[in-house]
């Protein structure tokens, strides 16, 4: 008994050493990479609870009041809820800390960088505390996720349209044959899948003897914008690409796809109630995938700019003598160090993002369908969801088709 409670002290030290030790080692340069772990342990944890959880949850008086005990399924969701809310608190309160820093000098920028081990202290007694408050609170929650998704799938549209240009561009600037020859395949690939993708969705969604006009609707303009968007994109007098507006198309034509599946299941046009099972797990780990990828990718891009941190180059030895007796120059060099150096990007920015991909992930891994009846049973609440990414797709659409008339509009900006 006694050599047991020794070896959990000593396996308990060496974990909070550990821990200690790994907080310690992060640097200014890596503080971002180190929210994201963050928040991927965060999506860890929801996961682990949502399947281990809901036998204690079931035993909290505050938490299980209702007349009949809810399904399974509801404590786990519920479980997913309040992890996100304690990660959307966390998330938010250090966004509101850190309005208004715009130097390294602030102290405040110290709390961005560093005091991980306390950071991940009060990142747990947030989460902990969360499973003590009402229902009607994670209620409304997850009421207020729905919108915060939308903006978070907005934040993703400009990240993507950022990241698809950017690649056209480093391609283009290259001037090879090989390059062009590669954005060519790439797009072609992504114009076979968009059509094929498209065909999948008439057939899943629009079965026969079934009026399905709405689904019709929604897939037939996603298709119309397809074909606009490469018109658009290969106008002499736009300065677009292919390459871009196949991307966009792809993405537009799985965020139709994701609208649709998110259909109520006892929908008549809804065609994947009869495997649902393995349609959700793949849409999962497919949103939880690309949500973690917007974040890194946010995060990254975040504090990507990095002259503002770039020393003036220094004239080259013997080219030109010092104008100013050594002292002096000695004396300015100090004041420059002394001087406060502006940070690269907001923090406060760089926090929200982390807040509204919490209420993403949660409707992610709660099938955007939480809510609870009077009997205790879950109500299919998928049209909201569905609209939600249906407009998205649209936004998606006018942001892009905006990003090639821009600047033919105004030709004096840059964009």
């Amino acid at each position: 008994m006694w050599a047991a409670s020794c070896l959990a002290s000593c396996c308990a030290a060496c974990a909070c050493e550990a821990c200690r030790s790994v907080a310690g080692s992060i640097s200014r340069r890596s503080a971002r990479i180190a929210y994201c772990g963050l928040f991927a342990l965060s999506l860890v944890v929801s996961w682990g609870l949502r399947e281990v959880a809901a036998p204690l949850m079931e035993s909290l008086p505050w938490i299980n009041h209702f007349h009949k005990t809810p399904d399974r399924e509801w404590f786990e969701t519920d479980a997913v809820l309040r992890v996100s809310l304690g990660n959307f608190v966390f998330f938010t309160i250090l966004a509101v800390v850190m309005i208004g820093i715009k130097d390294q000098k602030d102290p405040r920028d110290q709390l961005h960088h560093g005091g991980w081990m306390a950071k991940i202290v009060c990142w747990f007694i947030v989460v902990f505390l969360m499973f003590f408050v009402p229902n009607g609170i994670v209620s409304f929650y997850e009421t207020i996720s729905k919108f915060g998704s939308g903006l978070f799938l907005l934040v993703q549209v400009v990240l993507l349209l950022d990241f698809v240009h950017a690649w056209n561009e480093n391609w283009v600037s290259k001037d090879e044959q090989f390059w062009y020859m590669a954005l060519l395949i790439v797009s072609l690939v992504c114009y076979l899948a968009t059509f094929s993708f498209t065909g999948v969705l008439f057939h899943w969604f629009t079965p026969s003897g079934h009026d399905c006009g709405l689904n019709t609707f929604f897939i037939v303009l996603t298709l119309i914008l397809v074909f606009v968007f490469a018109t658009v994109a290969l106008h002499p007098k736009v300065n677009g690409s292919l390459l871009p507006a196949s991307i966009i198309s792809l993405y537009c034509t799985y965020l139709c796809y994701s609208g649709l599946s998110s259909e109520p299941r006892d929908y008549e046009c809804n065609g994947l109630h009869n495997h649902s099972k393995v349609v959700s797990t793949g849409s999962l780990t497919l949103g939880l995938l690309t949500t973690v990828l917007s974040v890194v990718y946010s995060a990254v891009r975040a504090g990507s700019s990095t002259s503002l941190f770039s020393p003036p180059s220094s004239p080259r030895a013997g080219s030109e003598k010092p104008l100013l007796p050594f002292d002096k120059l000695d004396e300015q060099e100090d004041k420059k160090n002394d001087e406060a150096k502006p940070v690269s990007y907001s923090y406060t920015f760089f926090h929200l993002i982390f807040s509204l991909a919490s209420m993403y992930s949660a409707m992610l891994l709660t099938g955007w369908s939480t809510s609870v009846g009077e009997s205790g049973k879950l109500i299919d609440v998928g049209w909201p969801s569905v609209w939600v990414r249906i407009v998205t797709g649209w936004a998606t659409a006018a942001l892009f088709m905006w990003s090639l008339v821009a600047p033919l509009i105004f030709p004096d900006r840059e964009f």
